[in-house]
């Protein structure tokens, strides 16, 4: 479940339509794809999933030598900070122009940065571009792979051959058996001093600075029988002003930590309160399906404000309506306040993340809550719920066998959901539920 999400690398010159191909790959359209060269200037990131493998992909700017021109060294510096984080890439030549000098030097960065990659010959998209992509062998002996990402042409081929070079990590509680625990927020919340408070270790540089810690530290230790680590992660920054590469993959290092940790803890600034990029932090963590708990720091800087606790409280899990029963602490990282709540409630959160009930009692809280308030009529049919089991933990997962589960609304499934927490908790914890058809 946590293992790390490996980083895939999109490189290659101006215009030969990484964005495109990112964008395929993706499922969505994330970055701007136009027939100027050297459109995507920056790098752009994406969780990703192919035949059930999820990674993260990166799209980058296109490597091209322009001599005194500042922002293609930019552009270079941030390709050479993707490659080195990347765990595999994909080199996209254009198989319609052949090949040029820029060719010449994204295959020499690439390898250079002794990372395993494959050779994409984008559009690709007839007969006599196809057998021209050997000319490519003039570049790398590695086969190419010629493929049309926008007509979605040989992208099969292409993934079939990057999953052969990607390595899988094992996960990270085989190799340790500790709870993982990410830090996540904005920059200058208090991460780094809290993550030392915590640990009672100086791992970590604290700077008014913000954007300070680019890298993640990880930092094992006993609580009381239980073994944690924690993920120090890089603060990430409002949209937009990310302007330096390795700041920008620091978001994509937060992602991975949230990724591949159990439980996440969201830090806010009391003094800025919640802002909107807290809640977008906030929605990472819910898309990962992680427990969550909400440390409120900086309290000590609110005394002359006189707020009350459970207002603010109120207001936070207000804010953070996704999050249905979530711990909100409050701390100070530099007097010690409220510090030693963390790991307890950590340890709390793991134990409902991994809570498992049984089944006839599980059978006995759903029905009871389905005759109370059964699943509403859409037309003629009214959907039914014939039998629920949990299959699995860390989340907590049930899956409902159903006549016509496609007709169970948004709100009847929460319903569902707010009688799951009524009767078991989850504290902290998501819950996911899957409403299957019933079998035969």
């Amino acid at each position: 479940m946590s293992a790390r999400l490996p980083v895939v690398a999109i490189v290659g010159r101006p215009n030969v339509g990484k964005s495109t191909l990112y964008n395929r790959l993706a499922g969505r359209r994330m970055a701007i794809v136009s027939d100027v060269p050297g459109t995507t200037r920056d790098r752009i990131s994406r969780d990703a999933e192919w035949n059930g493998r999820r990674f993260l992909l990166v799209d980058t700017g296109g490597i091209e030598d322009r001599p005194g021109d500042l922002l293609w060294e930019d552009v270079k510096a941030q390709t050479a900070q993707a490659l080195h984080d990347a765990d595999a890439v994909i080199l996209v030549v254009d198989a319609a122009v052949g090949i040029s000098p820029g060719d010449r030097e994204a295959t020499d960065l690439v390898r250079r940065s002794g990372k395993p990659y494959v050779l994409a010959a984008n559009k690709a998209d007839n007969l006599n571009r196809e057998l021209g992509v050997a000319e490519f062998y003039q570049l790398s002996n590695i086969d190419p792979v010629p493929i049309s990402a926008y007509h979605e042409r040989g992208i099969p081929d292409l993934m079939e051959q990057l999953f052969e070079v990607l390595p899988i990590e094992p996960s990270d509680d085989e190799q340790t058996g500790s709870i993982r625990v990410s830090l996540a927020g904005r920059p200058n919340v208090g991460k780094s001093a809290l993550f030392n408070s915590i640990t009672g270790e100086e791992r970590a540089i604290v700077s008014p600075i913000p954007g300070t810690t680019r890298d993640s530290i990880d930092s094992r230790f006993l609580y009381k029988g239980h073994d944690l680590t924690f993920l120090d992660t890089a603060g990430l920054r409002r949209r937009g002003k990310a302007d330096e590469g390795i700041e920008k993959y620091s978001v994509i290092r937060t992602i991975g930590a949230i990724e591949r940790s159990h439980i996440a803890i969201l830090l806010l600034d009391a003094t800025e309160f919640v802002t909107a990029q807290d809640t977008h932090i906030g929605g990472f963590i819910d898309e990962a399906s992680r427990g969550v708990i909400i440390v409120v720091n900086k309290w000590d800087l609110m005394k002359e404000q006189d707020l009350d606790r459970q207002w603010v409280r109120a207001a936070v899990q207000d804010r953070f309506k996704f999050f249905p029963d979530v711990p909100v602490l409050f701390t100070s990282a530099l007097t010690g306040a409220g510090v030693a709540r963390v790991p307890e409630t950590v340890v709390a959160v793991w134990d409902q993340f991994n809570r498992c009930i049984g089944r006839d009692d599980l059978s006995r809280t759903v029905f009871e809550a389905v005759g109370k308030n059964p699943p509403p009529t859409q037309g003629t049919i009214r959907p039914r719920i014939y039998k629920v089991a949990q299959t699995r933990t860390a989340p907590p997962t049930f899956e409902f066998s159903c006549r016509h589960p496609d007709l169970i609304h948004f709100s009847y499934r929460r319903y569902l959901e707010n009688r799951l927490r009524e009767a078991y908790g989850f504290v902290g914890s998501p819950i996911r539920m899957k409403f299957v058809p019933r079998d035969g």
